[in-house]
């Protein structure tokens, strides 16, 4: 027979009850207030479990007995390769920007009439007042000018977010299996072994990931800088390399590209911006019925519509740095939900 509750017993339940509810709202009231720094740290974090392999495989190179790179020396390894690869990008592919516009600037005002000459060979452009579209086109250039100025603090804020980012993705390299085993010691055993089996299967998923979208950076890279050099397109190397890297941001990433390289091929010529729109259609149809399923096959098992969801979450919730985070965050929570709703038993997982 059920033991009854006294009076003393039910007022003191419905009190820990009380307190418990108005404790976890103030927890997700505090979790609101901190949203970016704990975006943050989350992100930090899930770059360093993607990074984990290349780290692994690099503390595990050998030559003969010798190994070069042991433990943090690994980590130091790939920040100096970082830090190289991207002051050598940065001394190379800004500079004939930088020299191209300030000659366009320079020779502006000598190519003006010659401009507007041709302006008014066009049929009915004589009745325009020529005086009034240079006005309207100053105060175009001076309203960009403006804008530029006062996103000159957001972009530094989001170099400064970057840094951060940057920072405690090492942090958490270095000291994230010892915070990982302490936040698992606060559950019990059984819950803590089926746990850290279903986050070492969403950590190799992202690390398969990761291998197979360098694969699609590289080709892609690599295919552009070529096509680029052909079409004879301005800044064709850095070009190149700046569409292998963006196409670490699926779709996303491709459309930047397109639109910069549409930019820069628009300075010279239509033919070129044909050239470099004909290449962007072929190579994209390519790689999503060809180069994907081939390099994705059984790496991720997300559907393409699972991507594109968390593509959009992503880039809305913190922007560029959400939408490097979307795919590693889409299998986690896939790994999540298939462990615990949707598997009735929890034998081993297929190899993928």
């Amino acid at each position: 027979m059920a033991r009854m509750t006294t009076p003393r017993e039910n007022a003191h339940t419905a009190r820990s009850n009380i307190v418990f509810v108005f404790a976890l709202a103030l927890a997700f009231y505090v979790a609101w207030l901190v949203r970016d720094v704990l975006v943050l740290l989350y992100v930090s974090a899930l770059f360093a479990v993607v990074l984990l392999p290349a780290i692994r495989a690099v503390c595990n190179l050998r030559i003969g007995r010798w190994r070069p790179f042991p433990g943090s020396s690994a980590i130091f390894l790939l920040l100096v390769a970082l830090v190289a690869f991207l002051a050598a990008f940065c001394s190379l592919a800004f500079p004939p920007v930088i020299r191209d516009l300030q000659g366009f600037s320079g020779e502006m005002p000598n190519r003006l009439p010659a401009l507007l000459a041709k302006f008014h060979q066009i049929p009915f452009a004589g009745r325009i007042d020529t005086n009034e579209v240079i006005f309207k086109l100053q105060d175009v250039a001076a309203q960009a000018a403006a804008y530029v100025l006062r996103s000159a603090r957001n972009w530094a804020a989001a170099l400064a977010e970057v840094f951060v980012c940057l920072v405690l993705t090492l942090y958490f390299l270095l000291e994230g299996d010892r915070a990982y085993r302490w936040t698992l010691s606060f559950l019990p055993g059984n819950h803590r072994r089926r746990l850290d089996a279903a986050l070492g299967r969403a950590a190799t998923r992202m690390g398969n990931w990761l291998l197979g979208q360098t694969g699609l950076m590289l080709i892609f890279g690599l295919t552009s800088t070529i096509v680029f050099l052909s079409l004879h397109l301005r800044y064709a190397y850095a070009l190149g390399v700046l569409t292998g890297l963006l196409n670490i941001v699926p779709v996303l990433g491709a459309a930047i590209s397109l639109v910069l390289a549409l930019l820069v091929a628009a300075i010279d010529s239509w033919g070129r911006v044909l050239g470099v729109a004909i290449f962007f259609a072929l190579y994209l149809s390519i790689e999503n019925y060809f180069l994907v399923p081939y390099i994705m096959k059984n790496r991720l098992n997300l559907s393409a519509l699972g991507i594109f969801v968390a593509l959009l979450l992503g880039s809305s919730l913190d922007g560029i740095v959400g939408a490097m985070a979307a795919i590693p965050t889409a299998v986690l929570v896939t790994v999540l939900l298939d462990e615990y709703l949707v598997r009735k038993d929890h034998g081993p997982e297929p190899a993928g």
